[in-house]
């Protein structure tokens, strides 16, 4: 029954990556035009909307979910997550989507290599050695002290060690509160800032511009109820390193739909970086079921 509830959770969360990967290219071909915190509030306002209309649909409503004794973390959380969104699309513009995930994807190894100070968790010789590994893999992809090295190679990285942050402080809050309540402050807390900070940049969009944008909140929303699924009905470390499809669906979408190329140093570089990404996150299943 776990196997194939496991298996259910795969194709969820695979789904997921292609939905959020699309979301990627939408968002990419909004922000060349429009400017990127427009973007990203309208985004935002459909995912407060989805957010509010989960908590009302649960036992005690709003408030049952929307109650913490964290809010002041739930606030920083949503903070992070909101300005990660506005660094990631603005990369997008910069770097385009295969570059950007390239980076981006090494993440799961700033989440790992930070989980020690942050959390109390232990890693062994052979996480921090898929955390070097996936350094290396970093360096690699932005060849520092090369004749190619672009400085706005750095925003992805930025983005990431954001989104490591956002997952830290989650997994924290997760000791106290439900995932609901955490989702919901996310959803309102980006939502408000966001607002805060794109109104004054109001642009009125062309028609078929604004049909991507309506395209863009349907898979903001629909990427976050397949990830709620995918959690619902399957165990988190398996299905976590299929996570990395996210990187495959933004490479193809980049290549085939905005004309990118992939350079040899960030093939090997991404690879580098997924392989040590799996392997840490394999690790970390182990020495879970061993404890």
């Amino acid at each position: 029954m776990i196997e194939q509830s496991n298996r259910a959770g795969v194709f969820l969360m695979i789904a997921t990556t292609l939905v959020f990967a699309t979301q990627d290219g939408i968002s990419r071909h909004l922000a060349e035009t429009y400017n990127t915190f427009l973007v990203v509030m309208i985004r935002y306002w459909f995912f407060a909307a989805f957010v509010i209309f989960i908590a009302a649909r649960q036992p005690g409503g709003i408030r049952a979910t929307a109650t913490t004794k964290q809010l002041g973390l739930q606030i920083f959380r949503g903070l992070l997550l909101a300005g990660e969104i506005c660094v990631a699309v603005y990369g997008f513009t910069l770097l385009g989507l295969v570059e950007s995930h390239a980076i981006f994807a090494s993440y799961p190894l700033i989440v790992a290599a930070l989980a020690g100070p942050f959390l109390g968790e232990k890693a062994g010789w052979r996480r921090w050695l898929a955390i070097f590994a996936g350094f290396l893999g970093m360096l690699i992809i932005l060849q520092p002290g090369s004749g190619v090295f672009q400085a706005v190679a750095i925003i992805p990285l930025i983005s990431a060690f954001m989104f490591a942050l956002y997952a830290l402080t989650t997994r924290y809050a997760a000791r106290q509160d439900a995932a609901l309540t955490s989702f919901f402050w996310t959803g309102i807390t980006g939502a408000v800032v966001t607002t805060g900070i794109g109104l004054p940049n109001w642009e009125t969009m062309a028609a078929d511009d604004a049909f991507w944008m309506l395209a863009l909140c349907i898979t903001g929303v629909l990427g976050h109820w397949l990830l709620i699924r995918c959690y619902e009905v399957a165990e988190a470390s398996a299905v976590q390193p299929f996570a990395y499809f996210h990187l495959v669906f933004a490479v193809l979408i980049g290549i085939l739909v905005f004309g990118e190329a992939v350079k040899s140093n960030v093939a090997f570089g991404a690879a580098l970086i997924v392989g040590a990404g799996v392997f840490a996150l394999w690790r970390a299943h182990v020495t879970r079921k061993s404890a």
